[in-house]
Order: structure tokens, then sequence, then C-alpha cells
């Protein structure tokens, strides 16, 4: 009786023990960090406090299932130790027999309850999450967050192996959807200050990115967005023309920090990578004479200089060392169109040679958005215009970034102190203020093929943390004068060339 008391008593220690092994390994496996810097993923804890109640529920069955084996196993053998003492006693006398087992049962019956609540205080104190179990792959969460990405960028040529990778990894959760109250009444026409930094984590990755920006809160569903009208009417005396500049969307990959308009002779003046098209030698050193010397990507002879800031996709984890946080990888335009248009008001008249412009603000998070020209929309919405929200875009729709550049020269310079003044924007009507002339305006329209999501954002100045206000563009014309009369030519009597 007392060798079976003991077997039962080394096999509950034992179930105890195991249970507490498993427990144990289960609470040591570290939680999955989010991507790298991916705006979907920023407001997001670890995903050891994201299982699913279905998954600790099952968990927690399965451990009370093992518990009841083991209990069991300990009860027959418990039997069988009864039994073999009932033999016994049989050879002793019946009375005898009846009255061990009368006690057999009682110290059974305690046991047995001993047993019980020890199992019930395990699995009160055994963390969520935890148990024999650990989480079913078929049933991962978010298995597949990641299809609307492969969908995106399954035709780019320019896909590596690793964002490959990264790309077919799920992704840990759901995309959030914007509400309809973000910006002024829900059409992402809000302030242009930086959106604040959500709650940090205590993940190493979570926290290094909490405040580089951009935000969910940078994001709105294009279907969201008001529409309206981006240009003015073109009145009787308007030039309806237009001029379009094929300068391809840097295949040769010509990127560098630099910019020689607003901080000339500096590396890394920017502090964020430039895309070029256009003249092949521009760097912050560039200069009327270098920029006349260098080839060029566009057609016809145009020389000029065409840049902007590129755009990422913030769930590949490259560049993740970049000092001024512009992390993920580079995402090259699926079109640039280069396009010169008339004024609404009045005739052109050409640029001169080496004219430099800028448009947008580049720190219009922390400026303000006096100087902010962004323009944000997706293909076949272009008459929703957002000027300081990513938008997220139906499957199938591209983002879209329209830069429109001043026009209206002093007739005399070709920059100025602050590279504003010397050529500004047409009023309301589309008319040059008084004392300036209407030159050919310059139109950017940049499309994109993004992740699904919230996981983009352009390159910007580290204190600005990507957001979208920012978004701006430089030109520096170095056309041959007899192609900017042809263009001045086309405009004016209205064609298309």
């Amino acid at each position: 009786m007392r060798r079976s008391r003991r077997m039962a008593a080394a096999m509950s220690a034992l179930a105890v023990a195991a249970g507490g092994l498993v427990s144990a390994a289960v609470i040591g496996v570290g939680p999955a960090h989010a991507d790298h810097c991916d705006p979907a993923q920023a407001n997001q804890t670890p995903q050891a406090t994201q299982t699913p109640q279905r998954n600790r529920n099952r968990n927690q069955n399965q451990d009370q299932n093992q518990q009841q084996d083991q209990d069991q196993q300990g009860q027959n053998q418990d039997q069988q130790g009864q039994d073999q003492q009932g033999q016994d006693q049989n050879q002793q006398g019946q009375d005898q027999q009846g009255q061990d087992q009368n006690q057999d049962q009682g110290r059974q019956q305690g046991q047995q309850n001993g047993d019980q609540q020890q199992n019930a205080d395990q699995q009160d104190q055994a963390p969520q999450g935890g148990g024999a179990a650990v989480l079913d792959p078929a049933q991962s969460p978010g298995a597949d967050d990641n299809n609307g990405d492969d969908q995106a960028q399954a035709d780019d040529p320019d896909q590596n192996a690793q964002t490959f990778r990264r790309r077919n990894r799920p992704t840990r959760t759901a995309t959030p959807v914007p509400s309809q109250g973000q910006g002024q009444n829900g059409n992402g026409n809000g302030t242009a200050s930086p959106t604040a930094s959500p709650t940090a984590t205590n993940d190493d990755d979570h926290n290094e990115c909490a405040d580089l920006g951009p935000f969910v809160q940078d994001f709105v569903d294009i279907r969201q967005v008001q529409p309206r009208q981006l240009d003015a009417r073109i009145g009787r005396n308007g030039s309806r023309g237009s001029f379009v500049s094929q300068c391809g969307t840097n295949r040769n990959g010509h990127n560098n920090p630099d910019n020689f308009i607003v901080a000339p002779g500096v590396s890394n003046g920017a502090h964020h990578l430039h895309d070029y098209v256009g003249n092949l030698s521009t760097n912050g050193f560039s200069t009327d004479e270098s920029l006349a010397a260098a080839g060029t990507t566009c057609q016809f002879g145009d020389k000029s200089t065409y840049f902007w800031p590129v755009l990422r996709d913030r769930k590949v984890d490259v560049n993740t060392e970049d000092a001024d946080g512009n992390v993920g990888q580079v995402l090259r335009a699926r079109s640039v169109t280069l396009q010169f248009r008339g004024n609404a008001a009045s005739r052109v008249v050409a640029m001169p040679r080496f004219l430099r412009l800028i448009t947008g603000d580049a720190k219009a998070a922390t400026n303000g958005g006096a100087n902010a020209r962004a323009a944000w929309t997706c293909t076949g919405f272009q008459n929703r215009i957002s000027p300081d929200k990513y938008p997220l875009c139906p499957r199938g729709s591209q983002v879209v970034r329209i830069l429109d550049f001043p026009s209206c020269w002093d007739g005399q310079n070709t920059d100025s102190a602050n590279h504003r003044t010397h050529v500004v924007f047409p009023g309301q009507g589309g008319a040059c203020p008084q004392g300036t002339r209407a030159i050919p305006a310059l139109r950017m329209t940049l499309t994109y093929s993004v992740p699904q999501g919230p996981s983009f954002a352009v390159d910007a100045f580290p204190e600005q943390k990507h957001n979208p206000v920012t978004d701006h563009a430089d030109f520096a014309n170095v056309m041959p004068d007899r192609l900017m009369q042809f263009v001045v030519s086309c405009i004016n009597r209205g064609r298309r060339c």
C-alpha cells in the first residue's frame, strides 16, 4: 500500500515538473519584432501580448486534458495497489480487509482532492500564451496580410532578393484603417504640424522607430478626400498649350543627398536622398558651367536637372543605419511626366537659361504650411488631392505625387536669397502678380506602386518625421535656347508637344 502511494506521488511530481518546464520554455521565447520602422506596426505591442483568445483557450484545454490523463494514471496505479492489498487481506480475514479498504479509500479520496487543487493552482499561475502548446502555424495571425504587397510589387523589375524574402514573410498585425475624422472633415486637409509619436513599448525596435515617423495618422483613404479643382480655369487670353520633356525615370540610379540650389558646395546638404533625371552630372558642387558640359537623359538635348526626394517602402529593412532616419527600400517611380504648361490669364515668355526653381518646403512640418505645395493622390482619383496626408489607394491604383512649380518671373534674376522671390506662384485666379511675367509652368507628376497600407514614406530631414506635407522638388533650366523657344511656341499656340 505504501509503495502504491509513493508511486502515485512520484507520478504527480513528474507531471508538475513537466508542466513547469514546458511553460518555462514557452515563456523564454522572445516576441517577434515588427518589420523595421513600418508605420503600420508603429502602435502595435509585441506579439507575445497579442496571442488570440482562441489560441489561449486551446492551450488551456490541452493543459487540462494532460492533467486529467496524469490523474487517471495515478488513480489506476492506486487501484492496482488496492487490488493487491485486497488479495493479501483475504488471506488474513474478511473483516480486516473491509476495515483496511475503508481506510485506503479515505486516504485515496484525500490525495485525489489534493492533486486536483494543485492542478487548479498551476493553471491559475500559468501566464497567458504559456502551456504545453505553442501557436499553430496554420492559425498564425496575419498570415495573409502581405498578399496586397505581393500584388503591388509583382511586376517591379527592381525588386531584389532581399525585398522578396521580406515581402513573403507573414505580417504580424492587420493594417490599420484610417478613420473618418482624419484631417478637416475627413478629407486630409489638416494642419501641417507633425503628428504625435505613438506610445512607446518595451520592444527595442519599436522604441528605435517610435519617433521617426510617419505615423498612421499621416495617411488617408483617398476615397475620403473631397474632390477639388487643382487648376485655375483658363481665360480668354490664357495659353492652353503644353510641352512634355521625356527624361525617363532614373533607371541609371542617379541619386545623392545633395542640393546645389539650396546648399551649394555641400555634401549631404539635403540629409535625404534625391532622385535625378535629366542632367547626368548634378550634385552638391554643380555650377552653370558643369551642367552645360554634361550629358542628359532627356530628349532634344534638354540638359535641365529635375530632382525630388525618393519614396521608400518602409516594410523592408534597408538603410537601417542611416543617421537621418531615412529607412527602407527606395521605390523608383513607375512613370515621370515633366510637363510645361501655360498661364490661365496670359501668354508665356521664355525662361532664362540657368534659372533655378524650388517648390514646396522640405521643412514645412516645423516651418508651417506657408510654402508647402504637396499634392498626393491616386491614379483614377486625380480630382481628389490631399495636401498633407499620404493616400491609401484602392488595389490596382498607384500613388501619385504632383509637384507644381512657381511660374511668375521677376524678369531679371535667375535666383534669389531665399530661392523664392525671383519666381512666385500665380494668384488664385491664375494671373501673375503685377511686375512679374508668366513663364512655362513646370508640373512633375510621379506615380508609384507602393506596399498596401500605411507602409511608405518620403525621405525628409530627421526632425520633419517624414511628414507628407514636406514633399518638394527642384529644377534648373539648362535647355538650349532654341528648345526653349519651341516650348514657348507650343504653349502659346495651344499645341500639345
